[in-house]
């Protein structure tokens, strides 16, 4: 079987992945960059730290074997890009292709009123529904965009980015938290859209309760002064620090030491790999019911917990909880890193992966019980609070 994965550009988010495909197919894989990478996400880390893997193919410097390789492969997996004519001669000829998407309308579903890009979805989408292509959602609105398009109903499965997994027992991630106090982490770019704000306002009604704790910030951003001087003007500099960016294995590193992580990111943020590696760290992770990532990864009160986006008190209110609750925390920690051992992980993601390419070859959607690859419901984003409150609930 051969299988040639086309996005913008290999990631360490996308590596994990790749090289499971590649340990099974070998040069029968190819991984298709359409274009360098953004310097930005260079200075993050983001670039080849081990090496250029052997099946990575640039559009810019090889075109011609790359198109040979969409064109002749006999599953395409595509997304992460806008070159949608690199697919289209394999779309008019009804061959199998998998795509990947995060969200159509992450600024907001009125968009899809816009008659110039419904007719680019229909274009790129709704007219091959009826094709050999089925759609991995990366993301738990994904579905509901596509919904809105009619774009591969009955054929949208769950998936999502799988950084590497760090394999640990019990007893080695808990002495790696074992310090004097609890500690915080939030890792990301200080953006809006990731409402570190959020976060800190929390930690600032834990130290007025004199709930001790000890807050780590990783990154940078346009938000970064505002976040400094909050912290300045509500006497919490002994307590939060600020580190900049780090590196991709740094940052792993604070989640190791790291009690408890906030993920705050609104209906912007399409996925959230940081939440599989904190999960994978035995961190309890509290997050924003609104990022892509979090109703897929977290089931709350059971291996984390979900506020409502942009509630500082709900937010607060779960952290008080996770801090003050030692038995509630560490029975979450262990069923965190359980779900991305069992599930959530390159290994397991890629060998349904590959199950599910064999049987695209004939273009039949093979769907998993649960988990990646799952069928991938679709839920209004004005309810997936409440959704994601009561499936864990069980009502």
């Amino acid at each position: 079987m051969t299988v040639t994965f086309v996005s913008n550009y290999i990631n360490h988010h996308q590596i994990p992945v790749s090289n499971v495909m590649y340990e099974n197919l070998g040069s029968d894989y190819a991984f298709v960059q359409t274009e360098p990478m953004e310097e930005e996400r260079v200075k993050m880390g983001w670039g080849l730290k081990n090496g250029r893997p052997p099946y990575l193919l640039e559009l810019e410097k090889d075109e011609e074997e790359c198109k040979r390789r969409i064109a002749e492969s006999d599953v395409v997996i595509f997304g992460g890009t806008e070159r949608e004519d690199l697919i289209e001669e394999r779309l008019k000829a009804g061959k199998s292709i998998i795509r990947y998407s995060e969200r159509l309308y992450r600024e907001g579903q009125w968009k899809a009123i816009s008659p110039r890009g419904l007719i680019k979805k229909y274009h790129d989408h709704t007219r091959y529904s009826n094709s050999p292509v089925c759609l991995l959602c990366s993301g738990a609105y994904v579905a509901d965009d596509f919904e809105i398009i009619r774009a591969y109903r009955n054929k949208r499965l769950k998936w999502g980015y799988f950084p590497e997994f760090r394999e640990s027992s019990e007893e080695e991630r808990r002495n790696k938290k074992d310090g004097a106090v609890l500690r915080i982490l939030w890792a990301g770019r200080f953006l809006k859209l990731k409402h570190a704000q959020d976060a800190l306002e929390a930690v600032a009604v834990m130290d007025r309760e004199g709930i001790p704790f000890e807050m780590t910030f990783i990154g940078e951003g346009e938000c970064g002064e505002e976040l400094k001087a909050f912290t300045q003007e509500n006497h919490l500099t002994e307590k939060v620090r600020f580190t900049g960016f780090l590196s991709p294995s740094e940052v792993r590193e604070e989640m190791d030491k790291a009690d408890v992580f906030l993920f705050t990111s609104d209906f912007k943020e399409g996925w959230g790999a940081v939440v599989n590696e904190a999960m994978n760290s035995g961190c309890v992770v509290i997050a924003s019911h609104a990022a892509g990532a979090v109703p897929f990864l977290i089931k709350d009160g059971v291996n984390g917990r979900i506020y409502k986006s942009g509630d500082v008190v709900s937010l607060t209110d779960a952290l008080r909880e996770v801090l003050t609750n030692d038995g509630l925390r560490k029975a979450m920690s262990k069923e965190a890193y359980r779900t991305i051992a069992t599930q959530w992980n390159p290994k397991e993601a890629g060998r349904r992966l590959l199950k599910l390419c064999e049987s695209m070859k004939t273009g039949e959607v093979v769907f998993e019980k649960e988990g990646p690859l799952s069928a991938a419901e679709v839920i209004p984003e004005k309810k997936m609070y409440q959704y994601v409150r009561g499936k864990t609930n069980g009502t």
